[in-house]
C-alpha cells in the first residue's frame, strides 16, 4: 500500500511525532511519499534521513492513502490535493480541537495495525462546488468545510444577494456569508451562530456573520439546491473564502454554490459516535451540574 503524508510546514514543536509516524509506516511495509514542502520542512528541522520517501507536489500523486499530519486545517488542506481522487484521508492529530484529524500520536502503531488489517470505516463527506464568474471567465473550487463571502477592508457591511434555486431567499446586510456542509458545520458557522448539522443529514447551512438585522437566523437546505450570491460593496470588492483560503473579486462577481460530484472518504480507525465526538471536543456534560 503507498500512502502519501501531508504536514503543517509552520509548527516544529506540533510535528516530534512525524519522525515516529514515517518510521512506523516503514516497519509496516508501507511505501511512502511526502508532500514536496512538508519533505523540505522535515529535513531541515529534524535532520531526518528520508531519502527513502518520494517527494511530491500538490496534488500530483497517486496513492492508497493519505495521511494528515496536524489540525483540521492541515486536513483541509489534504483534502484540498485530494480532490476527486478517490483515496480516504487519515488524519493524526497534532493540532487543537481534530474534529477530523482525530487520531492521537500515541496510538499510531494501533492505527496502523488497523489500516492494514481492514479495521477502518470510511465516511464519505459532502463537498461544496463553488461556481466564480466574472464577465465570461469561469473559476471553479471545492470545500469541504465551507465558502465564506466576507467584507473586504473597511467597516461597512456589504449586501449579500441570495438565491435559491433560482428564488429570492433575501438580501443578506452583514459582515459576511457562510455556506457550510456538515462537516463545517462544527467551524466557522458555529463560531457565527449556525447549528451543528450530523454528518450524513444531506444539507447546507447559511450562516450570516454579524447581520445588520437580529431577525436574521441560519437558513438549512436540502443539498441538492443550487445557491446563488451575488454582492454590493461601497468598497467595489469582496472576500472569498474557501474552507480558509482566502481571495479578493470584485463585487461584479456571481457565486454559484452547489453540492460536488465526489465526495472526500475520511478514514476512522477508532470510531465513535458522532455524538461522542462532540461531547467530548466541545466539552459538554463538563459542568459540575451536568
Amino acid at each position: 500500500m503507498k500512502i502519501a503524508i501531508f504536514g503543517n510546514n509552520f509548527q516544529i514543536e506540533k510535528n516530534q511525532q512525524v519522525l515516529q509516524l514515517i518510521k512506523s509506516l516503514k516497519d509496516h511495509g508501507f511505501d511512502i511519499c511526502i508532500e514536496r514542502k512538508f519533505c523540505e520542512f522535515i529535513k531541515q528541522n529534524f535532520n531526518a534521513d528520508i531519502t527513502e520517501c518520494e517527494p511530491f507536489e500538490g496534488n500530483d500523486f497517486e496513492t492508497d492513502l493519505a495521511i494528515s499530519v496536524g489540525g483540521d486545517g492541515t486536513f483541509l488542506t489534504t483534502a484540498a490535493c485530494v480532490g476527486d481522487k478517490g483515496c480516504p484521508i487519515l488524519g493524526f492529530n497534532t493540532g487543537r480541537l481534530g474534529f477530523l484529524a482525530d487520531v492521537t500520536p500515541d496510538v499510531i502503531d494501533q492505527a496502523l495495525d488497523n489500516v492494514i488489517e481492514g479495521n477502518y470505516i470510511v465516511e464519505q463527506h459532502t463537498v461544496l462546488k463553488a461556481c466564480i464568474k466574472y464577465n465570461s471567465e469561469l473559476q471553479y473550487c471545492y470545500a469541504l468545510n465551507e465558502v465564506a463571502l466576507l467584507k473586504h477592508d473597511n467597516s461597512s457591511t456589504i449586501d449579500i444577494k441570495t438565491f435559491v434555486d433560482g428564488e429570492l431567499l433575501t438580501n443578506y446586510t452583514a459582515d459576511g456569508l457562510v455556506v457550510c456542509t456538515p462537516t463545517g458545520s462544527t467551524g466557522y458557522s458555529l463560531s457565527a451562530g449556525g447549528p451543528i448539522l450530523v454528518p450524513q443529514s444531506k444539507s447546507f447551512c447559511l450562516t450570516a456573520v454579524a447581520p445588520h438585522s437580529i431577525s436574521i437566523r441560519p437558513v438549512v437546505l436540502s443539498d441538492d439546491v443550487e445557491i446563488m450570491l451575488e454582492v454590493k460593496s461601497r468598497s467595489g470588492k469582496f472576500m472569498l473564502a474557501v474552507d480558509g483560503r482566502s481571495s479578493s473579486f470584485s463585487d461584479k462577481t456571481r457565486i454559484s454554490l452547489c453540492k460536488a460530484p465526489h465526495t472526500i472518504g475520511v478514514m476512522k480507525v477508532q470510531h465513535k459516535f458522532y455524538f461522542d465526538t462532540l461531547r467530548e471536543k466541545l466539552m459538554w456534560g463538563g459542568g459540575r451540574n451536568n
